[in-house]
């Protein structure tokens, strides 16, 4: 698969990255069919925007179909299309590894590829997150550290090895699979890429590299958003956090970009496209 030069674009306007994210949120399954979505002050709040923000953003999703008007107070959710895709069960199991920085869109992308295809979506934090936050406690450090060198040499290795080994076993067992966690370290060290593809092939599985690509102003509305307590920090010092940040960071292995700026193509067509990819691949036989 071919991966395209990272852009930086100019920042985009707030109410197309909250329609963009709530448009992922939809397509990934997070907002359902004929769910009522909250008042515009409440998404005002919960964004951290202002109301014109959410009017404005609201005006994009009716455009799209997504959202319905009942009333000047009233939205639903319109996704009749939204089911699961039927299950794709291949000789030849794909493991789908998905990387990007907090907030980039990774979660939301998996989520829309193992809706298509049936396969497990493993995410790192779902896997993970309770028995790092009691590790933590038992440091003697905040369950939300995710900053300290305690963490990064005592924790973080621990969690990625519990999400491969669970990867592992659905390969074991002839299952594709969705793997979804930043991967920072990880996808840049080729060592350990190598490691991942050798392990894969000797299970007849193939390996395929994504990382999903964010500007930061998207990002931080997002993680905002989220209201995650594993982001505090981040948003606390937010310019400190960019510093750590390499925009033009990939992973070193053949793999695919997928841009979820606000205003690229939007996720769930760049994800029907990756799976149409990963699907063509050779030996990708049903």
């Amino acid at each position: 698969m071919t991966s395209p030069q990272p852009r930086l674009s100019r920042p985009d306007s707030l109410h197309q990255q909250v329609a963009r994210n709530l448009r992922n949120e939809i397509e990934a399954g997070v907002l359902r069919d004929g769910d009522t979505l909250p008042s515009t002050r409440e998404l005002a709040e919960r964004w951290d925007v202002s109301v014109f923000t959410i009017s404005e953003a609201m005006k994009i999703l009716g455009d799209e179909g997504l959202i319905v008007s009942k009333s000047r107070s009233k939205r639903i959710v319109n996704a009749p299309n939204q089911t699961r895709g039927g299950d794709i069960r291949l000789r030849t199991p794909r493991v789908v590894m998905i990387g990007g920085y907090a907030g980039s869109g990774k979660t939301e992308l998996g989520r829309i590829l193992a809706r298509e295809t049936g396969w497990p979506m493993l995410d790192k934090d779902t896997i993970t997150r309770p028995v790092v936050e009691a590790a933590l406690e038992l440091l003697g450090l905040s369950p939300h550290d995710r900053e300290s060198d305690d963490y990064f040499t005592k924790v973080r290795p621990r969690e990625y090895e519990s999400l491969i080994a669970v990867a592992h076993e659905n390969v074991a067992c002839g299952n594709s699979a969705i793997v979804t966690a930043p991967f920072i370290r990880e996808f840049t060290d080729t060592a350990w890429v190598d490691r991942i593809q050798a392990s894969h092939t000797a299970m007849n599985a193939q390996t395929l590299f994504v990382w999903v690509y964010c500007d930061a102003d998207t990002m931080h509305t997002y993680i905002r958003h989220r209201g995650a307590a594993r982001d505090a920090a981040k948003l606390a010092n937010w310019p400190a956090y960019l510093d750590t940040v390499n925009f033009d960071m990939r992973p070193a292995a053949p793999h695919t970009v997928i841009d979820n700026c606000a205003s690229s193509v939007p996720l769930q067509k760049q994800a029907k496209d990756l799976l149409s990819a990963i699907l063509a691949a050779p030996a990708a036989t049903a």
